[in-house]
């Protein structure tokens, strides 16, 4: 199998779990290699993602490695498998690779949970707010670059319209819902956009008003994606030099903290949705 220049950060996490799995089962790199008949730099580069694992492979390093968790073992079989490629995968050379780390993590995910501070959840962005989002940056991107990333933040969304929609839960913070990216009428029909779909049967938008005072993790963007088991759990972070994800179990329970706390703060769905209508007619 060939190798990769830049893996994904699905493809990177895949290595990082048979690698936590050997260390927990006390294995060397070179029995690893040995069983799967290749040398140790060849095992080390699948460890890191940069060679690919089969899904032949994944079982025979989980038997031999003694892992009896049998629903974590066929979560990282599925990982290793190659289908179809999504979609973002179109965006691979015209946009950065964060990027389309984030929307392979919404797709693959089985239920997404968000805290949004300053601005409204890209999955719940219009076109007209997203690109005064970006429009907001620095250094300044160009109109290229602005209207390339609207497109794929607004194809982010069709997670909401397959077979099987996403499960979201967006904690939002009433100071959002008051930053008028794109001017007063493009917020007005952002905030009509937001109610709308909180309607939705498979999203849940709770704000949290701003007497609440202050709370854990001011300041920042929050993406939680739950895997299809516990172990591939992973916390996205914004950042001003693109997406970081960590899957540490210390970061996870923290980040879990954060928005159990939110979940207790936050107004319930409806009233939610009252206040967002509110700040509407306010604008």
């Amino acid at each position: 199998m060939s190798t990769r220049t830049t893996p994904t950060e699905r493809q990177r996490r895949l290595g990082a779990e048979l690698r936590k799995m050997r260390t927990a089962a006390g294995a060397s790199t070179e029995y690893a290699a040995g069983l799967l008949g290749i040398d140790r730099t060849r095992l080390s580069n699948m460890e890191s993602g940069i060679r690919p694992f089969s899904p032949e492979r994944v079982q025979t390093l989980a038997c031999n490695y003694a892992c009896s968790n049998a629903q974590y073992v066929a979560a990282l079989v599925a990982m290793a498998k190659n289908p179809e490629k999504g979609w973002w995968e179109r965006h691979r050379g015209t946009l950065p690779a964060g990027l389309l780390d984030i929307a392979e993590l919404e797709w693959h995910a089985a239920r997404v949970r968000t805290a949004q501070i300053m601005h409204v959840p890209g999955l719940l962005q219009t076109e007209d707010y997203a690109r005064g989002v970006f429009a907001a940056v620095l250094p300044p991107l160009s109109r290229l670059e602005v209207e390339l990333r609207v497109a794929h933040r607004m194809e982010r969304q069709q997670v909401f319209d397959r077979p099987e929609p996403l499960p979201y839960i967006a904690y939002v913070h009433e100071a959002a819902l008051r930053m008028p990216y794109g001017g007063t009428d493009v917020m007005r029909e952002q905030l009509a956009h937001l109610a709308a779909a909180s309607e939705r049967e498979s999203v849940e938008v709770r704000v949290i008003p701003t007497q609440v005072g202050g709370f854990p993790g001011a300041g920042h963007a929050l993406l939680y994606a739950d895997g299809v088991v516990a172990q591939l759990d992973t916390v996205q972070l914004d950042s001003a030099h693109g997406p970081e994800f960590t899957h540490a179990e210390a970061q996870l329970n923290k980040y879990r903290a954060h928005l159990d706390w939110m979940e207790r703060a936050a107004l319930p769905s409806r009233a939610s949705r009252e206040l967002i209508r509110k700040v509407a007619r306010e604008l």
